[in-house]
């Protein structure tokens, strides 16, 4: 029921988002909640596999490319959920980072 509320809260971030940040373009809450779905299942299995690979970038940048990471997991969603678009690459920028740190705060108060 946690993973639910998870879910649900990203969605509410990721429309609170495309709210305020130019170049975010959704056709209704369907696709936001898909988006929400997508992207928390490629930050469980696909996430974790980048950070393995990039491991030798990722300390040599320390820690910074860790930010490339959840830009490229972003826009991978982006390309797999039809009714939702990032248009720009600052705004995508933004948006990972933003959903990184509110997705953070989700999983303090939701802890498992």
């Amino acid at each position: 029921m946690k993973y639910l509320y998870k879910i649900l809260l990203s969605g509410l971030l990721i429309l609170v988002l495309a709210k305020f940040l130019p170049g975010i373009e959704i056709k209704g809450i369907p696709p936001v909640l898909v988006f929400a779905l997508v992207l928390a299942l490629l930050n469980v299995f696909l996430k974790p596999i980048l950070k393995i690979i990039t491991f030798p970038i990722t300390l040599f940048t320390l820690g910074l490319f860790l930010l490339v990471i959840n830009v490229v997991v972003v826009k991978i969603a982006d390309y797999l959920v039809d009714d939702f678009a990032i248009t720009s690459l600052s705004t995508l920028f933004i948006f990972s980072i933003a959903m990184s740190v509110g997705q953070s705060i989700i999983n303090f108060f939701f802890k498992d």
